[in-house]
């Protein structure tokens, strides 16, 4: 079977194929409920790690550590990037690969599809437009070594874009050839502009803020609710559980919310018994997270400027952070009636997803990068360090099925070893300098003099001018695949050696990353 699986910050949303149709997964959960989601949540309770509605069950028992919104560490490690798990570190990558297993299981055992015992499960999968080359490997490499057949990665605004033009073209609706996705999700913010022509849509542009979405929301309600009832000082001393149904109090509250409530009711004492419950005015509420949408608000006008786009744009809203009503009414002054809300905000992508997966479906997209990438190299003899842009922001990727997007570079070298330190960023000042919001990938070394080609490492090694070294050619050969991971052939012309590499965050020491101090604490966006 073919499914579409949007994997959320705060919910997995699962779609599958059927003959034509794309009817969202619903699972049943331990309390006896039917949910069409299945929560990215981790529990670890005597040492023993659960996942999905087998972790939501564990919130509140005591003893219990909760880790929510997994999603929101992936842009800044990589796969042995250890996550502290009470008192014990635990690779990033086992947690992913566990959490997708968990997932295949309940797929099969506890949701309304018809699986026969064993059926292999075959997944486009959903990724932020602005995620980078290490988080679409850590996404993609989790649900593949969990048993899934991985098709590829889309990115999320292209996907709900393809679910709308789906259902305006089962409507009979037309609609203008521009659609601006809006999509604002648990934990991240994507705009894209998409162009669209019959079945094939085109990426055009993208904006993204990496560290904004409903998390925040739940945060600013969190902040506001314990400043007015006199806790605000006492929240260090919550247990990462206290902090967890906490937050999870605010959100159900949050997404209780309709454009009449005036005030929100938090039960503190779901957190701390003894704090009670406090009123919170649902105007104080808005206007803490007003800065937030404002910042959607301004990625989306920078990018119709940037794109000089004055033709008629359907803007597209979708992404469960979207449901605030405080959105809906700042996108409506702001943009008008060109604003057009999913019926299926949270499921959209997922739809869109299963739509793409579905070989009979039609739809063609063309993505593109979202950030440009390179690499540091030397300049002047060694005076000078300068950015070699490899890919531009704004190349368009490989289709599905096409061969992978290239680049080649050959040289005569002067130093034994070559250092390549490789750079994502998503602006170039007027210089050609990286600028922006800057990721830093691998550090790979690579032996130019041919004496040194046995050597597994060379970190002890010093990099030193070498005669025998200038005698050689060296190429590095790019290759991008339709899903935007990068691979680095780098080789030795003369001696007739080569390393591969796929490029992420792989060759740096990692820290142990706490989710629970980092969650709802956001970032400043770079300009």
């Amino acid at each position: 079977m073919r499914l579409g699986i949007d994997f959320g910050t705060t919910r997995v949303v699962v779609a599958a194929v059927d003959r034509g149709n794309y009817p969202v997964v619903s699972f049943d959960c331990p309390d006896g409920t039917v949910r069409d989601w299945y929560p990215p949540l981790i529990a670890v309770e005597e040492g023993v790690r659960s996942y999905g509605w087998d972790a939501w069950a564990a919130q509140g028992r005591p003893g219990v550590t909760l880790i929510r919104s997994i999603k929101r560490v992936l842009p800044d490690a990589g796969p042995e990037s250890l996550i502290a798990l009470g008192s014990e570190g635990v690779p990033l990558l086992t947690l992913l690969v566990e959490m997708a297993q968990s997932l295949r299981s309940q797929l099969h055992t506890r949701s309304n599809l018809d699986l026969a015992p064993g059926e292999p499960l075959e997944v486009l999968l959903g990724v932020p437009a602005n995620a980078n080359s290490n988080q679409r490997f850590l996404t993609a490499e989790a649900f593949r070594a969990a048993g899934f057949d991985v098709l590829g990665l889309l990115n999320e605004p292209s996907a709900a874009s393809i679910e709308f033009s789906h259902r305006q073209s089962d409507s009979g609706a037309k609609s203008s050839d521009l659609i601006l996705v809006y999509d604002l999700g648990g934990g991240t913010f994507d705009v894209s502009l998409m162009e669209r022509s019959e079945r094939e849509h085109v990426v055009v542009a993208t904006e993204s803020i990496a560290t904004l979405g409903g998390d925040d929301f739940d945060e600013l309600l969190a902040e506001l609710a314990l400043e007015l009832a006199g806790h605000a000082s006492e929240r260090l001393e919550l247990t990462a559980v206290e902090e967890f149904l906490l937050l999870e109090e605010c959100r159900q509250k949050k997404e209780a919310l309709h454009p009449n409530t005036r005030r929100l009711v938090i039960d503190l004492d779901i957190a701390r018994e003894g704090w009670g419950q406090i009123a919170v005015p649902v105007a104080d509420f808005y206007e803490r997270c007003q800065a937030l949408v404002d910042e959607t608000l301004h990625a989306a006008e920078d990018l119709l400027t940037r794109t000089h786009e004055a033709s008629p744009v359907s803007l597209y809203v979708t992404g469960g952070g979207s449901e605030l009503p405080l959105v809906s009414r700042l996108l409506r002054e702001r943009f008008g009636k060109r604003v057009k809300r999913s019926a299926y905000t949270r499921a959209a992508t997922a739809i869109g997803l299963a739509i793409q997966a579905d070989a009979q479906s039609g739809y063609r997209l063309r993505e593109r990068f979202t950030r440009w990438f390179g690499v540091w190299r030397e300049a002047d003899a060694g005076r000078h360090i300068q950015f070699d842009a490899l890919f531009e922001r704004g190349a368009a990727l490989p289709g599905p099925g096409e061969p992978p997007l290239e680049q080649t570079r050959r040289y005569a070298p002067v130093h034994n070893i070559g250092h390549f330190r490789y750079l994502e960023c998503s602006r170039r000042n007027q210089a050609g300098e990286p600028v922006g919001d800057l990721t830093a990938w691998d550090d790979i070394r690579f032996p130019f003099d041919p004496q040194l080609a046995t050597l597994a490492r060379f970190d002890n090694v010093p990099v030193s001018h070498s005669a025998l070294a200038e005698g050689q050619i060296i190429e590095e050969k790019y290759q991008v695949d339709a899903s935007g991971s990068v691979h680095v052939t780098i080789s030795n012309l003369t001696g007739k050696y080569s390393r591969t590499y796929r490029l992420g965050r792989w060759a740096v020491p990692e820290a142990t990353i706490t989710p629970q101090k980092t969650r709802g604490r956001r970032k400043k966006a770079s300009a």
